[in-house]
């Protein structure tokens, strides 16, 4: 790329974070491997970072808004502050239009953060966020878990090992 992306946005659970199902809990919350220096080097050289969860937990109540905003609240407190939080908490049943692989979600963190959808990156570590991205316009990178199924990674347009290798594939 000739110039920085105007904006990465990152699923959060698996992604930023350590996946911890239907988490809570700040006490739970840890980084990624590289999620500190990779969110700081994009963010030193302008470029803005959002967050795109589904937090279904809400919808199936086992989790509270507020609890969703205290473990983002502890991201941020980790990682430093994003331009913008995306969270669908629905279900899966509800069919609701911004849960990911909807682009809704992708296309209001673009919006709020000022950038371009065809100048963004999506980071994320299921097929979701790959097809959110995807119908968003937003270029997807896939970095696998474990719980990434290999179909999904063949799937993928493009995928990175770990983010320190995706934000290669950014800046």
């Amino acid at each position: 790329m000739d110039q920085y992306p105007d904006a990465v946005l990152f699923d959060r659970d698996g992604t930023l974070i350590e996946d911890v199902p239907y988490n809570g809990d700040p006490d739970k919350v840890r980084p990624m491997p590289g999620a500190r220096e990779v969110v700081r080097v994009l963010r030193a050289n302008g470029v803005r970072t959002g967050v795109v969860s589904n937090q279904s937990g809400v919808g199936r109540g086992l989790l509270t808004p507020a609890q969703v905003d205290a473990v983002n609240a502890r991201v941020e407190v980790l990682l430093g502050r994003f331009g913008t939080w995306q969270v669908c908490p629905h279900a899966p049943e509800d069919g609701c239009p911004c849960r990911k692989p909807a682009p809704t979600m992708v296309l209001r963190a673009c919006e709020e953060l000022g950038a371009h959808p065809e100048r963004t990156f999506f980071i994320g570590d299921i097929e979701a966020d790959v097809r959110a991205a995807l119908a968003a316009g937003v270029t997807p990178i896939l970095v696998p878990t474990p719980v990434t199924l290999p179909e999904e990674v063949d799937r993928a347009p493009h995928t990175a090992p770990d983010l320190a290798s995706a934000l290669a594939m950014v800046l």
